[in-house]
Protein backbone atom coordinates (compact mmCIF):
# COMPACT_ATOMS: atom_id res chain seq x y z
CA UNK A 1 0.00 0.00 0.00
CA UNK A 2 1.22 3.48 -0.80
CA UNK A 3 0.25 6.36 1.31
CA UNK A 4 0.61 10.53 1.40
CA UNK A 5 3.99 11.18 2.62
CA UNK A 6 5.93 7.66 1.49
CA UNK A 7 8.59 7.10 -1.47
CA UNK A 8 8.07 5.01 -3.91
CA UNK A 9 10.81 2.85 -5.07
CA UNK A 10 10.85 0.48 -8.27
CA UNK A 11 13.96 -0.90 -9.58
CA UNK A 12 13.03 -2.53 -13.16
CA UNK A 13 14.18 -3.47 -16.33
CA UNK A 14 13.97 -6.20 -19.36
CA UNK A 15 15.73 -7.98 -21.59
CA UNK A 16 15.97 -7.94 -24.83
CA UNK A 17 17.57 -8.98 -28.36
CA UNK A 18 19.90 -6.22 -28.13
CA UNK A 19 20.37 -5.77 -24.96
CA UNK A 20 19.29 -5.81 -20.84
CA UNK A 21 18.11 -2.71 -18.79
CA UNK A 22 18.36 -2.31 -15.00
CA UNK A 23 16.91 1.10 -14.03
CA UNK A 24 15.53 2.49 -10.18
CA UNK A 25 13.62 5.57 -9.79
CA UNK A 26 11.97 7.12 -6.80
CA UNK A 27 9.14 8.87 -6.85
CA UNK A 28 7.02 10.91 -4.31
CA UNK A 29 3.40 10.06 -3.30
CA UNK A 30 1.91 12.95 -2.67
CA UNK A 31 4.07 16.08 -1.13
CA UNK A 32 7.59 14.95 0.27
CA UNK A 33 9.22 15.89 3.65
CA UNK A 34 12.36 18.56 3.72
CA UNK A 35 14.49 15.75 4.82
CA UNK A 36 13.23 13.56 2.04
CA UNK A 37 13.61 15.93 -0.34
CA UNK A 38 17.30 16.65 1.49
CA UNK A 39 18.33 12.84 0.93
CA UNK A 40 17.19 12.50 -2.60
CA UNK A 41 19.21 15.16 -3.69
CA UNK A 42 22.33 14.45 -1.79
CA UNK A 43 21.98 10.87 -3.85
CA UNK A 44 21.44 13.05 -7.22
CA UNK A 45 24.52 14.51 -6.53
CA UNK A 46 26.57 11.64 -5.84
CA UNK A 47 24.77 10.93 -9.28
CA UNK A 48 25.74 13.30 -11.03
CA UNK A 49 29.14 13.36 -10.15
CA UNK A 50 29.96 10.02 -11.28
CA UNK A 51 28.53 10.63 -14.32
CA UNK A 52 30.26 13.57 -15.31
CA UNK A 53 33.44 12.30 -13.87
CA UNK A 54 36.51 11.90 -16.38
CA UNK A 55 39.16 9.55 -15.60
CA UNK A 56 42.37 7.91 -16.67
CA UNK A 57 42.78 4.49 -18.09
CA UNK A 58 43.35 2.47 -15.67
CA UNK A 59 41.52 3.38 -12.59
CA UNK A 60 39.20 1.09 -11.03
CA UNK A 61 35.80 1.43 -9.75
CA UNK A 62 36.66 1.60 -6.32
CA UNK A 63 38.76 4.79 -6.93
CA UNK A 64 35.18 5.84 -8.23
CA UNK A 65 33.27 4.97 -5.43
CA UNK A 66 33.71 8.04 -3.46
CA UNK A 67 32.48 10.75 -5.86
CA UNK A 68 28.91 9.15 -5.18
CA UNK A 69 28.78 9.05 -2.15
CA UNK A 70 30.65 12.00 -0.63
CA UNK A 71 27.37 14.68 -0.33
CA UNK A 72 25.79 11.64 1.61
CA UNK A 73 29.25 11.68 3.89
CA UNK A 74 29.46 15.29 4.37
CA UNK A 75 25.88 15.10 6.25
CA UNK A 76 27.21 12.21 8.09
CA UNK A 77 25.52 9.76 5.62
CA UNK A 78 25.84 6.54 3.65
CA UNK A 79 24.50 3.74 1.92
CA UNK A 80 25.68 0.09 2.30
CA UNK A 81 25.29 -1.62 -1.02
CA UNK A 82 27.76 -0.96 -4.06
CA UNK A 83 27.43 2.50 -6.39
CA UNK A 84 27.70 0.08 -9.95
CA UNK A 85 27.62 -3.11 -11.76
CA UNK A 86 28.71 -4.35 -14.68
CA UNK A 87 25.76 -5.41 -17.13
CA UNK A 88 25.71 -8.57 -19.76
CA UNK A 89 24.13 -8.20 -23.53
CA UNK A 90 21.31 -10.23 -22.72
CA UNK A 91 22.81 -12.27 -20.12
CA UNK A 92 23.47 -11.39 -16.07
CA UNK A 93 21.66 -8.15 -15.22
CA UNK A 94 24.93 -8.03 -12.45
CA UNK A 95 27.61 -8.88 -14.10
CA UNK A 96 31.52 -8.66 -13.67
CA UNK A 97 34.34 -8.05 -13.76
CA UNK A 98 33.42 -4.70 -13.82
CA UNK A 99 32.39 -3.17 -10.27
CA UNK A 100 31.99 0.69 -8.60
CA UNK A 101 32.31 -0.33 -4.91
CA UNK A 102 33.94 0.35 -1.93
CA UNK A 103 35.72 -3.10 -1.93
CA UNK A 104 38.92 -3.91 -3.38
CA UNK A 105 38.76 -4.12 -7.41
CA UNK A 106 41.71 -5.02 -9.13
CA UNK A 107 39.36 -4.50 -12.71
CA UNK A 108 40.05 -0.76 -14.39
CA UNK A 109 37.13 0.62 -16.24
CA UNK A 110 37.95 0.11 -20.51
CA UNK A 111 35.78 1.75 -23.54
CA UNK A 112 32.68 -0.32 -24.52
CA UNK A 113 31.95 -1.84 -20.69
CA UNK A 114 28.16 -1.14 -19.21
CA UNK A 115 27.85 -0.39 -15.64
CA UNK A 116 25.02 1.10 -13.28
CA UNK A 117 25.28 4.60 -12.03
CA UNK A 118 23.25 3.79 -8.71
CA UNK A 119 24.20 5.47 -5.39
CA UNK A 120 21.51 5.54 -2.58
CA UNK A 121 20.15 6.19 0.65
CA UNK A 122 18.12 4.02 3.29
CA UNK A 123 16.23 4.48 6.50
CA UNK A 124 15.01 2.14 8.12
CA UNK A 125 11.51 1.48 9.51
CA UNK A 126 10.71 5.26 6.92
CA UNK A 127 11.68 4.92 3.00
CA UNK A 128 14.75 4.61 0.89
CA UNK A 129 15.88 6.12 -2.13
CA UNK A 130 18.22 5.11 -5.40
CA UNK A 131 18.70 7.10 -8.60
CA UNK A 132 19.96 4.13 -11.04
CA UNK A 133 20.83 4.40 -14.98
CA UNK A 134 22.77 2.64 -16.92
CA UNK A 135 26.46 4.04 -18.26
CA UNK A 136 29.05 3.30 -21.10
CA UNK A 137 32.67 3.87 -20.42
CA UNK A 138 34.29 5.55 -22.94
CA UNK A 139 37.46 6.94 -24.28
CA UNK A 140 37.08 11.15 -23.83
CA UNK A 141 40.40 12.51 -24.93
CA UNK A 142 40.80 16.49 -24.91
CA UNK A 143 43.40 18.87 -26.40
CA UNK A 144 46.42 18.77 -23.82
CA UNK A 145 45.69 15.64 -22.06
CA UNK A 146 48.54 14.00 -21.02
CA UNK A 147 46.71 10.27 -20.41
CA UNK A 148 44.22 8.40 -22.50
CA UNK A 149 41.30 9.97 -20.29
CA UNK A 150 37.89 7.66 -20.23
CA UNK A 151 34.26 9.46 -18.83
CA UNK A 152 30.49 7.92 -18.88
CA UNK A 153 28.03 7.97 -21.42
CA UNK A 154 24.35 7.78 -19.56
CA UNK A 155 22.21 5.45 -21.44
CA UNK A 156 19.03 5.11 -19.56
CA UNK A 157 16.79 8.05 -20.42
CA UNK A 158 13.76 8.32 -17.66
CA UNK A 159 12.87 11.77 -16.00
CA UNK A 160 13.82 12.78 -12.36
CA UNK A 161 10.82 13.60 -10.06
CA UNK A 162 11.55 17.17 -10.02
CA UNK A 163 9.26 17.71 -6.95
CA UNK A 164 12.27 15.49 -4.84
CA UNK A 165 14.59 17.76 -6.04
CA UNK A 166 15.61 20.24 -3.15
CA UNK A 167 17.42 23.02 -6.01
CA UNK A 168 18.95 24.60 -3.17
CA UNK A 169 21.86 22.14 -2.48
CA UNK A 170 22.56 21.66 -6.41
CA UNK A 171 25.30 23.46 -7.78
CA UNK A 172 25.11 25.95 -11.22
CA UNK A 173 26.88 22.95 -12.91
CA UNK A 174 24.10 20.56 -10.86
CA UNK A 175 21.31 21.78 -11.92
CA UNK A 176 22.12 22.42 -15.85
CA UNK A 177 23.02 18.47 -16.08
CA UNK A 178 19.47 18.09 -14.48
CA UNK A 179 17.90 19.88 -17.12
CA UNK A 180 20.34 18.80 -20.23
CA UNK A 181 19.44 15.46 -19.15
CA UNK A 182 15.70 16.22 -19.16
CA UNK A 183 15.61 18.15 -22.44
CA UNK A 184 17.58 14.74 -23.82
CA UNK A 185 14.77 12.82 -22.10
CA UNK A 186 12.20 14.55 -24.45
CA UNK A 187 13.69 15.28 -27.03
CA UNK A 188 14.09 11.47 -27.66
CA UNK A 189 11.47 9.67 -25.55
CA UNK A 190 9.11 12.07 -26.68
CA UNK A 191 8.13 11.37 -30.02
CA UNK A 192 7.97 7.37 -29.52
CA UNK A 193 4.79 7.55 -26.60
CA UNK A 194 1.44 7.84 -26.92
CA UNK A 195 -0.65 11.30 -26.66
CA UNK A 196 -1.38 10.99 -22.63
CA UNK A 197 2.11 9.70 -22.06
CA UNK A 198 3.91 12.27 -24.18
CA UNK A 199 1.78 15.17 -22.22
CA UNK A 200 3.12 13.68 -19.14
CA UNK A 201 6.09 13.74 -19.84
CA UNK A 202 6.56 17.26 -21.03
CA UNK A 203 5.96 18.73 -18.01
CA UNK A 204 8.11 15.64 -16.00
CA UNK A 205 11.20 16.82 -18.03
CA UNK A 206 11.01 20.77 -17.75
CA UNK A 207 13.94 23.01 -16.82
CA UNK A 208 14.15 22.92 -12.79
Amino acid sequence: MLAPGELFLVDSGGQYADGTTDITRTIAVGTPTSEQRDRYTRVLKGHIALATARFPAGTTGQQLDVLARLPLWQAGLDYDHGTGHGVGAYLSVHEGPQRIAKAASSVPLEPGMILSNEPGYYKPGHFGIRIENLVLVAEQGRQGDERPMLAFETLTLAPLDRALIDTALLSTEERAWVDAYHARVWREIGPLVQDETRQWLEQATQPL
